[in-house]
């Protein structure tokens, strides 16, 4: 183990690869200084960071943290922090356990797993088609999701009809098989020329998520008013029916792919610079975005299959954790941590603040609207001066 050696100048006789050309694009998000960096190489494996990235990242680790426990401890019965560490230790009431064990952890983590997972799966997105606008949400993937949850829902039947088989496989399972039909759609009427380019995803995904939506809506005209309500209760995107069946499968999703994200944070920063470059530098540029959207993809099925669609956490996390970190692209952890945050902040306001529980994707998006009406403007106001 040793220290990680400076990259060589410009005039040296290697090119230079995929981890290099990405600390070029931070210097250059920066104003052109040399961006601060730290780094150890491990045989082979490199390992770099800027000290900004590093205490963001920590913080926000932090906050997710008291987070969750503010989460566990407030509601309509408190339970003191004491109480809790007792409780998880073995030693607590039995109605301390019931509080604590049984009705509040799920949640609460699968918050936390579905905050991760979409602010992971946004800053995918928003790095392969560099589009700060473009989310799961833009692109399709939660309106397949949502297509499909509604279908399971709403056609009915025996056992023996297509109704029958869907309430068999259960909601969650053919909303993630609907996440993933839309996408392979998408990629597949956005392919063109041996390829497919950012922003063909961005504009075809548009489409197919109207259409998809068009059928979410007929389906829930054609409804009994049961059928109707549970759907749009799970369309708005909600924990209230978090258990541990579901945190198990999200847990298992979510510690899969992130790490697999994360190991290829070096290319994911060199193709955003634009395809000529991550050429230039040996990347294979469409299998790499056909990579990143197979993950972005599975990321959001995950957590739409476990909690529904919950609005603009997948959008907003990334620009803040661009804004906190000082980058050119959001940093995939932080902005995983920052989802994480968003999801605890607006449940436990959901669950506290309001005389009754309301569904967490309506707090995110009262929040996230907003903030992309801002960053248009913002936008609209580069362009013109």
């Amino acid at each position: 183990m040793r220290p990680a050696e400076p990259v060589r100048s410009a005039g040296s006789a290697r090119t230079a690869g995929p981890a290099e050309t990405a600390e070029s694009a931070d210097s250059a998000a920066a104003g052109g200084r040399p961006a601060p960096r730290h780094g150890l190489l491990v045989g082979p494996l490199g390992f770099a960071w800027r000290p900004r990235v590093l205490i963001a990242t920590l913080v926000a680790a932090l906050l997710a943290l008291a987070l969750v426990v503010t989460a566990i401890a407030v509601g309509g019965a408190e339970v003191s922090v004491p109480d809790i560490l007792r409780t998880l230790a073995g030693r607590g009431s039995t109605f301390d356990r019931l509080i604590v064990i049984t009705l509040r952890m799920p949640r609460v983590l699968t918050g936390a797993l579905v905050g991760l997972a979409l602010g992971v799966a946004g800053a995918l997105m928003q790095t392969v088609t560099r589009n700060p606008l473009a989310t799961p949400d833009v692109v399709g993937v939660t309106s397949g999701a949502s297509l499909g949850a509604v279908a399971a829902v709403v056609i009915g039947g025996g056992g023996e009809s297509v109704g029958g088989l869907l309430l068999g496989a259960g909601m969650p399972t053919v909303a993630a098989l609907g996440a993933v039909a839309a996408a392979a759609l998408v990629y597949g009427l956005g392919w063109r020329g041996g390829g497919v380019e950012g922003y063909r995803l961005v504009l075809v995904g548009i489409g197919v998520a109207a259409m998809l939506d068009a059928g979410t809506s007929y389906l829930l005209v054609r409804a009994r008013i049961t059928q109707a309500t549970a759907a749009s209760q799970w369309l708005v995107g909600s924990l209230s029916g978090a258990s541990w069946d579901g945190v198990r499968p999200l847990l298992v999703a979510v510690a899969v792919l992130v790490p697999l994200a994360l190991a290829g944070s070096a290319a994911l920063a060199v193709s955003h610079l634009g395809d000529g470059v991550a050429r230039g530098v040996g990347l294979p540029v469409q299998l790499h975005r056909l990579t990143v959207v197979a993950l972005t993809v599975l990321l959001t099925a995950a957590a739409v299959a476990a909690a529904g669609p919950v609005g603009f956490v997948a959008f907003v996390a990334p620009q803040i954790a661009v804004r906190a970190a000082g980058t050119a692209r959001p940093p995939l952890l932080l902005s995983g941590l920052a989802g994480a945050c968003l999801v605890l902040l607006a449940d436990t306001l959901a669950r506290t603040v309001f005389p009754w529980d309301v569904p967490v994707g309506i707090v995110t998006t009262v929040v996230g609207a907003p903030y992309l009406i801002w960053l248009l403007v913002r936008h609209r106001k580069e362009m013109t001066t």
